[in-house]
């Protein structure tokens, strides 16, 4: 069974070599650029031939270009930040090779600020990243984007590793991109009074309920960055209907 991976890139020259270099085993490699302005394509010249330059709309598209270009019987989709251990190399050969599933969830060993982050549900953190190469199978959704699939699911026991966020910058960045595209997706009216409440919830929610707190200082970071996140997403939601 041959296994070709997929990678999506933007501006990624400190982290993509070591994200290739996890998946060397692999038959086939496809990196889908969005114009990056660093290093990033050359790097990824480095490891394979097919590197394609497309301009960013959505991750769906983004990720469909790429499925389009790899002819491998099983797709293993990754993140520039995330990496393939030796251990999860093994059980990935070893189960698409006796069969059985037609997707397989991975389960994401999360890291930020240098911290495995082990709660406030971070952990397992199942994602569906390794399916057969199945016309059929599309990515949709604009920010949480996911593989449609109707077949059978199965779950892969080693994690991979993501190294999500390198600093508060960096984090905050994402949080505003995801953000506004979360407030361009939603059909929701909440009130201001809404959006003040869901904030504080989430602040209590993330912390005591998610058990962020065992964590530390990052937790309480976390925490912060979480429920600005929280409000940030509804008052965007909030402005846009005012102005619709």
């Amino acid at each position: 069974m041959s296994i070709g991976v997929l990678v999506i890139t933007y501006n990624e020259e400190e982290m993509l070599a070591d994200c290739l270099d996890s998946v060397t085993w692999a038959d086939e490699i496809v990196v889908v650029d969005s114009d990056s302005k660093d290093k990033t394509r050359e790097i990824a010249k480095e490891y394979t031939d097919k590197v394609y330059i497309r301009e960013f709309d959505n991750f769906s598209n983004q990720r469909n270009f790429g499925l389009d270009k790899l002819k491998s019987d099983w797709i293993l989709v990754l993140d520039a930040d995330e990496r393939i251990t030796t251990e999860l190399q093994a059980e990935i050969e070893k189960k698409i090779a006796t069969g059985g599933y037609d997707l397989y969830q991975i389960p994401r060993k999360n890291f930020f600020l240098g911290k495995w982050i082990r709660y406030a549900g971070w952990y397992p953190d199942y994602t569906d990243r390794l399916f057969k190469n199945d016309q059929s199978i599309r990515y949709a959704g604009d920010v949480h984007e996911c593989p449609t699939f109707t077949g059978k699911k199965g779950r892969m026991d080693q994690p991979m590793i993501h190294y999500t966020y390198q600093d508060i910058a960096s984090y905050m960045e994402k949080v505003n991109h995801y953000t506004t595209l979360s407030a361009r997706e939603s059909s929701k009216d909440p009130s201001l009074f809404y959006v003040f409440i869901r904030s504080f919830f989430e602040f209590f929610n993330f912390l005591l309920f998610k058990k962020a707190f065992l964590l530390g200082r990052e937790g309480l970071v976390l925490t912060a960055i979480s429920t600005v996140s929280k409000f940030l997403k509804y008052i965007k939601i909030w402005e846009k209907n005012r102005k619709d």
